[in-house]
This record gives C-alpha cells, structure tokens and sequence, in this order.
C-alpha cells in the first residue's frame, strides 16, 4: 500500500485569519492561509512552543502547500484589547505607580470563509502530522485564539498525489447547506519552486512573505504563490480549468493612491502650494496630502478631492477611517463634524507614542510624532 505524502486540513470557521505584513494597531488579513499560520497551527498540535520549533522549522518549510478557497467569505473589522502592561499617564504626562494599561487595537478577519489546505512532503513527517492534528496537544485555531474551528480538520483522509493541483483536484467540492447554489469555479493558491524546465517564476506569480524563519521573534522570507481555477462540475466533482489565467477573477482592490504616478505627484505639490504647505487642521507644516475619496485615485486625481496633512493629523484621520470601515469615500478633515475626533485621535497618538519613548520620562511634544 502506497504511503500517504499529502495531508489534507479543512480550515472553515465563524472568523479566520491570516496575517500580512500589517503590525500595531491596523492589522489586517490575506485572502487565504498563510505558510506561517498553517505550520504554526501544526505547531500547536504538536505541541512545540515557538522556541523549540526553531529546530524542526527547516524541515516542516520544506513542505509544499497549496490552499483551495472554497468559500473566500467577507472581510470583517472588529477590535481587540491587549493587556500591554503599559503604565498609564497622569494628566500631567507622569506614569501612574503600578497602574497598568490596554493596548487597543483593530483586527480585520474573514467571515464565513472555507479553506481546503495540502501539505505534500515525505511520508514520514505527513504521518507524523496527521497523527499530531488528530490528537493535538494544544488548541488549534484559525490564525488567532478568538477563531475557533467550525468543522473537524481532518475530514479528508490523506492520500497519495503527484503534485499540489492533483490533490486539491481530488477533493470534492460542495455546498455550506443543501440548496445552496453550486458555484462555477474555485482558486487555488500553489507554491511554486524552480524545475529545469521552468527556472524562471511566472509572470502572475505573487510574492508572499509568509514562511516563517523563526515564531519568536517573528520572522519571515519570501516565497513564489501562483493562482490556478479549478472548474466544480455536477455534484462538486473538479476539473482544471483548461485556461487558468484568463480564467483568474481577481477579487477587488482596496481604493488606493498610486503615490509613483507623475500626474498624482503634480497633483500632490500643487494642493501642497495651495494649502501654503500647512495643515489644514493644525497649520502644523504639511508633510503628506490627504484622499478624502478615492473615487479618481491612482492618477486621475482632482484638486478638490485631496487637502494637505501634517503627519500626525494623517495618522489621526486614517486610524479613524480604517476603524469605521470607510470605503470609496472617506473624511475631509475641513469638515466641522470631523474636528473633535480627528483632535481626540491625535491626543491618543501622541499619549501611546510618548509611552514608546525608550526613556518613557517625558510626554512627546505634537511635532515629535512621526
């Protein structure tokens, strides 16, 4: 009987996610799994901290991985408190004696998502793994411990497949609940590696650093991930789509600037000059411009639709964006209604920078916060 080299894990849950290169108090999430989220939810089955891991991470890296989005589910904002054990301040900037604080912070999650992951690798370490996530030492979650699993991992037995598409094409797909509508097509995500016959990474490969050097400190390198679409015939049955690349849907972008482009850069200076190079907030020196819509952004941008920002009050009004969820149209900082709490934003900036003073003696002045 021929051994298994391919462990299949079925990650679906209320919340999942996946981390990017995102830190401190926006931390958002990729579109599927991570190397480093999967092999540290391995981890935790196995029972290895992220200190004794450093031996055994040369090994499980070199597991090939691919991801099946099955369901991609909705992104989802929410916030999260850490006990950061930072002293609080006094009114007059002092620290409270034995007073500690709460780090917050706003953690974007995919909602009602359904992954399909295969690990491929020597028969030895996929036995071990199965074994591990069928009596796992620790609780594993879905990225973070706020996201439990909603399905048994190991629903799918491991098998024997010659390569990443093969497996996940053998896997059927099928319905969250019976009535649900069948869709046309899945993507996949795949490690790709070099071979004779293609040295050289695809034009539509994607760079994802994601594999983890080290859990404690966090540490990653990079690693090529390309995008296939696997065709769900009748009753879930998988086939490869014949044109992948054509056949690629890519989900929609975030509204951003592209701040490379000549005609924004123009734009940029001149809204600067119009503003005579001050804050339209503070009247601080203005060192950024603002997108209060980014309904023409990426080079097409109007006057009208940008206003100049001191650093600190950029800070302030994206951190209120992000965490309302804005979209398309976001804040005008000139606008009455937005003062108050673009100014309590700003004090908080300042409070939380001032306690990351290596010194932590002294409260930063509003120009310190860079």
């Amino acid at each position: 009987m021929t051994e298994a080299n391919t462990l299949f894990l079925r990650l679906e849950g209320p919340l999942q996610a996946w981390g990017d290169t995102s830190k401190f108090v926006i931390r958002r999430t990729m579109d599927a799994p991570t190397k480093s989220g999967v092999l540290g939810l391995v981890c935790c089955a196995m029972g290895l901290s992220r200190q004794a891991v450093r031996e055994r991470l040369p090994e499980l890296n070199g597991l090939a991985m691919g991801v099946r989005i099955d369901r991609q589910g909705t992104r989802w904002w929410d916030y999260h408190t850490v006990g950061a054990g930072i002293g609080m301040t006094t009114a007059s900037g002092g620290l409270k004696t034995g007073a500690k604080g709460t780090l917050i912070t706003r953690r974007e999650y995919l909602c009602d998502a359904s992954f399909l992951v295969a690990l491929q690798g020597e028969p030895a370490l996929i036995a071990e793994l199965a074994a591990a996530m069928r009596n796992p030492k620790w609780t594993i979650y879905l990225g973070r411990k706020s996201c439990p699993m909603s399905r048994p991992p190991l629903e799918h037995h491991p098998g024997d497949y010659p390569d990443l598409l093969s497996a996940l094409t053998a896997v059927d797909w099928r319905p969250r609940l019976k009535g649900d509508t069948q869709t046309e097509a899945v993507d996949c995500l795949l490690d790709w590696v070099a071979t004779p016959e293609e040295p050289e990474a695809p034009f539509d490969a994607e760079i994802w650093y994601d594999v983890p050097l080290t859990f404690e400190p966090p540490s990653h390198r990079p690693r090529f991930v390309i995008r296939r679409q696997i065709q769900v015939g009748e009753k879930g049955a998988l086939k490869v789509a014949e044109k992948p690349a054509q056949n690629y849907t890519p989900r929609p972008p975030r509204a951003r600037a592209d701040y490379r482009n000549s005609e924004y850069r123009k734009m940029r200076e001149e809204r600067l000059d119009r503003d005579h190079h001050l804050c339209v907030l503070c009247k601080s020196p203005a060192t950024t411009v603002h997108h209060f819509t980014y309904r023409h952004a990426g080079g097409d941008e109007r006057l009208d639709e940008l206003r100049s920002l001191c650093r600190l009050c950029h800070d302030a009004v994206t951190m209120i964006e992000y965490g309302q969820g804005m979209g398309m149209d976001r804040i005008n900082p000139e606008e009455e209604r937005w003062r108050d709490q673009i100014i309590e934003k700003r004090a908080k900036i300042i409070a939380f920078r001032s306690l990351e003073t290596q010194t932590r003696r002294r409260k930063l002045a509003a120009e310190e916060v860079e």
